[in-house]
């Protein structure tokens, strides 16, 4: 349920509502919009019905929340939330990259690839140091040893690190390191491990899973949202389906609902959504269009020898060339945008 305030109402004033709103046991977070104020309440939904607000003065309108997800819903907070990573702003109207190998592989491969991202025009240096491989026998990662290895890199060009947490034991040293925690596909419905990197209030990259639904993604984000964690980004890596010719099939309608559903930024991941690296920079490309607020691309200083994912990752020739093209979009859609000022490009 959503209190809407009417306008001009100041923080000052709602003490009595949100006296009363928790002497019912509810929670609350108050959301302050262009114009006015929201209070979002969660709780148990019998007593949410049996609450009335609309005796306060304060109170323009009550809007019940029916679907199953809440803070991560438009309703609650109908401006576009920005997320900040220590100083890159995504979800401001720019298209932010996120760039690097699947693997950490050892210094002299993360740093040359550290710069491959930073002459792109990358923000965010990406790379795996806990590896989730389909197969025991592939490549786990070098764990911390990774991540300090790729924090001197990313140090090194100016750039904030995105990597995987697998594992709650792990949650700790990952946050040490990182700038964002991405969760994986495979692990977007471990509800324990959600509920526990929300706790770190880092911002938190929620891939969707390879057969989550759009509903189940946005209620994996609310575990996430619960523990008072609104640095959320949501990436798009593509989903399975009956077709085999890509390694996934990359799902870009989920990009404008999502943004119409939430008020998280979204991200796209062109490289896992194909697993292909010519179709890496046309899907890019269409990510820019679909109105994403930045991708995750794997490139590699010599994708023929990479220890994973090598199929998938762009060289340094490859990856400028797609940085020019997808520059080029990106200012399209700023000009679209003007257009319809600032309404979701659908």
């Amino acid at each position: 349920m959503i209190v809407i305030m009417k306008p001009e109402v100041s923080t000052e004033e709602l003490s009595p509502i949100i006296n009363r709103i928790k002497r019912a046991g509810l929670d609350v977070q108050i959301n302050h919009g262009e114009n006015r104020i929201v209070l979002g309440l969660l709780g148990d939904p019998e007593i949410l019905r049996s609450v009335s607000f609309q005796q306060y003065p304060i109170v323009d309108k009550v809007v019940p929340i029916s679907n199953s997800y809440k803070l991560t819903s438009r309703e609650f907070h109908p401006q576009d939330t920005v997320v900040d990573v220590d100083g890159v702003k995504i979800g401001d109207g720019s298209f932010v990259t996120m760039a690097g190998p699947c693997s950490v592989e050892g210094e002299e491969q993360i740093m040359e690839a550290a710069r491959m991202a930073h002459a792109g025009g990358a923000k965010i240096l990406r790379g795996g140091a806990y590896k989730p491989r389909t197969s025991p026998y592939a490549f786990q990662g070098l764990g911390e040893t990774g991540l300090k290895i790729m924090r001197a890199a990313a140090d090194a060009y100016e750039l904030k690190v995105i990597t995987e947490v697998m594992d709650e034991a792990h949650i700790d040293v990952v946050a040490e390191y990182a700038d964002i925690i991405q969760i994986g596909a495979r692990n977007m419905q471990n509800f324990r491990l959600l509920e526990a990197v929300g706790k770190t209030g880092k911002p938190i990259g929620l891939k969707r899973g390879i057969s989550g639904t759009i509903e189940e993604w946005l209620n994996a984000a609310e575990y996430i949202a619960v523990q008072q964690n609104s640095n959320i980004l949501f990436i798009e890596r593509g989903i399975r389906t009956y077709e085999r010719a890509t390694r996934n099939t990359l799902d870009l309608s989920a990009v404008p609902l999502m943004k119409k559903l939430s008020h998280f930024p979204v991200i796209v991941d062109p490289s896992h959504g194909t697993g292909i690296w010519d179709l890496v920079s046309p899907m890019a490309r269409a990510g820019v269009a679909s109105g994403a607020d930045g991708m995750i691309v794997e490139i590699h200083p010599d994708p023929l020898n990479a220890w994973s994912d090598g199929d998938q990752s762009l060289n340094e020739k490859n990856y400028l060339q797609m940085m020019k093209e997808v520059e080029v979009l990106v200012e399209a859609m700023q000009k679209i945008k003007s257009l319809t000022k600032g309404e979701i490009v659908c």
